[in-house]
């Protein structure tokens, strides 16, 4: 776990209680309170007692003579005061009786020029899920076949930094994020002092990784999946483009989209063959029919009429069609399948991946490369020919829930379109959205390239499922459940994936979080590596409470906020909550801008900056056609946008943005996010 602050800021407040311009405190009506980075105004700061200005307070009253209460009479002069008598104090206002006495200021205060004011919210913290998957790196990491010790109420684990206390008959663990006291079984206790010592499986690290006993089989051939290329072979494939000339041509050369596909599938199948021989693999086409090839060694099959309506014989099909031999085996019969394509008919785009992700899902790990110039009028996952943002949400509901499918059964969709072409990419990049696939749009000069980048991702673990505890009394903004326990389905990972989380504290629960002096943060990850072992791995850590609203520049992490910060605005931008990411882009933009002054990274500010700036421009040109197709139809919600209101363009980078990584990571690929 990384954090993007070194402590926990306890009383950050969003923009609704601090002002919802983005700059904090205001000194009037919607004007800024100017601030200076050398300034100190923290939310614990004691209230300072102003000076009343003179003639608005009456005089002080003489100094109280004690003992006979009988008047006496006025003196002809004022004897000196004597001089075991201090001089009289002037008069202070009471203070107020609701107040409690300020804690002191604890943490991050007073550093002066470095120093910044937050602007956004820094609770934030980062998962390398790849990393994390990666079993070959976990060789260091303390390992154990005993059963995880849950707590009874909210699920934590027992950990190395739980505290555990003896009673008569048994010991009592209460938990270090909910409260509840767990009794402990009698078996598991043994004498000593720490947790690790008294209770017998508990673990001694922070890191540790639960092992089954046994796997769910012996053995399991890594090299035993299986690649399906979806390639469509529709009319408009026949659309060609001029390429640069090569050194024997002297005119332009055009080459069609269909051509440039070929080209790509022929180098693929090649370099399958010298870097995987025993990789199986298959190609299915699609025009107004689908036709399934397999290996090519076979007859194709051909798919119709009232089978492309039909889901259930579709997924039939694809499941039960001969198994493809590997391409050491059939790389002549595919070569040859591949050269005798030629384009004609309509896009049936829906039912052929619906063929594709059933026949790729016999082998867990497997992938679906899909390839398409337009946007599919035939058959199951039909769009309308309007891009109106009122159109039917048949065609969402069906990508999604094939994307669910496929990623049950640990298949990954890789989506790829022509430029120039209008494929509704938001509602056929979910298939690559909710598997770990890539979404990207190819010219005839870069499909092969892309071709290959989808070829190199791997699936490291499947069904991967986060859960993340805090103390009680934090939450996760923008989830459905305001708890401090969120659960969160990944599905499959490869090698860069990477997720943020935002967290915050709630109001009543501030004050005692202030007198904390640390907060405990618990990731249980349980996910299936590629061998088919049923892996949780749980790692513990405690983070510093500060109470400032100013924080020390060198204490936040640029990274992590810039990636949180481009996650979470495509993720809010997808759900059609557009002003909210609009508002998320403005508070990190300033405080990206502040972090920059003090803590100079001209590598990262270009990249973050850059992701900030395009999905800026994305939410404006939402906001100004919502507004535009809101004057013409009422239906049209004041709060938010469609996702098939975005262009192929537009939901390309989104969706490339919700699976942002940070740019330092050491075995990061380079995406062509990074370009933005």
């Amino acid at each position: 776990m990384e954090f993007a602050c070194s402590h926990v800021v306890c009383n950050w407040r969003p923009e609704s209680v601090e002002g919802r311009s983005g700059e904090g405190v205001t000194a009037g009506l919607g004007e800024p309170l100017r601030l200076s980075v050398k300034e100190h105004m923290y939310d614990n700061r004691i209230a300072v007692i102003s000076r009343p200005e003179p003639g608005i307070m009456p005089p002080a009253l003489p100094p109280r003579q004690f003992g006979s209460q009988k008047p006496h009479p006025q003196p002809t002069f004022r004897p000196p005061p004597l001089p075991s008598l201090p001089p009289p104090l002037p008069s202070l206002p009471a203070p107020l009786p609701s107040l409690p006495p300020p804690l002191p200021p604890r943490g991050l205060e007073g550093q002066g020029e470095q120093s910044i004011r937050l602007k956004a919210n820094v609770n934030v913290l980062s998962l390398s899920v790849g990393r994390l998957v990666d079993m070959s790196r976990a060789s260091g990491i303390q390992s154990t076949q005993s059963p995880v010790k849950h707590c009874g109420r909210c699920s934590a684990a027992l950990s190395s930094l739980s505290s555990v206390h003896n009673t008569q008959d048994t010991a009592v663990w209460q938990c270090e994020f909910c409260g509840l006291q767990n009794n402990l079984s009698t078996p598991d206790l043994r004498l000593g002092s720490k947790v690790g010592l008294k209770v017998r499986g508990a673990p001694r690290g922070r890191d540790v990784i639960y092992l089954p006993r046994q796997t769910d089989q012996d053995y399991e051939n890594l090299e035993d999946v299986m690649v399906v290329f979806c390639v469509d072979i529709s009319g408009s494939m026949s659309a060609t483009s001029e390429v640069s000339p090569g050194k024997a041509m002297r005119s332009p050369t055009y080459v069609s989209r269909l051509q440039s596909i070929q080209d790509a599938l022929q180098r693929a199948l090649s370099s399958l063959l010298q870097t995987s021989p025993h990789r199986r693999v298959a190609m299915v086409t699609f025009n107004d029919q689908v036709v399934v090839y397999g290996d090519g060694s076979g007859v194709p099959v051909s798919l119709r009429d009232w089978a492309l309506v039909d889901s259930d014989y579709l997924r039939q099909q694809g499941k039960q069609y001969n198994t493809p031999h590997c391409i050491a085996e059939s790389y002549q019969h595919l070569s040859l399948r591949v050269k005798e394509l030629r384009e004609h008919g309509a896009t049936a785009l829906g039912p052929a991946a619906l063929v594709s992700v059933a026949m790729a899902s016999r082998y867990v790990g497997s992938k679906v490369i899909l390839c398409t110039d337009g946007r599919a009028n035939i058959g199951l996952g039909l769009m309308e020919e309007s891009p109106a943002p009122f159109s039917s949400p048949q065609s969402p509901y069906f990508y999604r829930q094939l994307a669910h499918e496929a990623a049950n059964s640990g298949v990954i969709v890789s989506v790829m379109t022509f430029e120039g072409t209008d494929c509704r990419l938001a509602e056929v990049g979910l298939l690559a959205d909710q598997t770990g696939g890539r979404v990207n749009i190819v010219s005839i000069g870069t499909v092969a390239t892309e071709i290959q980048s989808a070829l190199a991702d791997n699936i490291l673990a499947t069904g991967v499922m986060a859960t993340l505890l805090a103390a009680d009394g934090v939450y996760f903004p923008y989830e459905e459940e305001c708890s401090h326990r969120l659960v969160r389905e990944i599905g499959n990972v490869t090698e860069a994936v990477e997720i943020t989380f935002q967290f915050a504290c709630k109001p009543d629960s501030v004050e005692s979080f202030m007198r904390r002096a640390r907060l405990p943060f618990q990731l249980q990850l349980s996910f299936t590596t590629r061998d088919q072992q049923n892996v949780t791995r749980i790692i513990t850590e405690q983070r510093r409470v500060t109470t400032s609203s100013w924080v020390w520049a060198g204490s936040l992490n640029m990274s992590v906020l810039g990636v949180h910060c481009a996650q979470l605005c495509a993720r809010l931008t997808m759900e059609g909550r557009v002003h909210e990411a609009q508002r998320q882009l403005r508070a990190q933009q300033n405080l990206l801008k502040d972090i920059s002054v003090q803590r100079p990274n001209p590598k990262e500010e270009s990249i973050y900056g850059n992701w900030i700036s395009t999905m800026t421009t994305i939410c404006d040109d939402l906001i100004t056609d919502s507004q535009g197709n809101s004057k013409i139809n009422d239906l049209q919600p004041s709060k938010s946008t469609p996702v098939n209101a975005l262009s192929d363009e537009a939901a390309k980078v989104v969706y490339q943005m919700k699976r942002a990584s940070s740019v330092d990571q050491s075995r990061r690929k380079q995406t062509d996010i990074v370009a933005l």
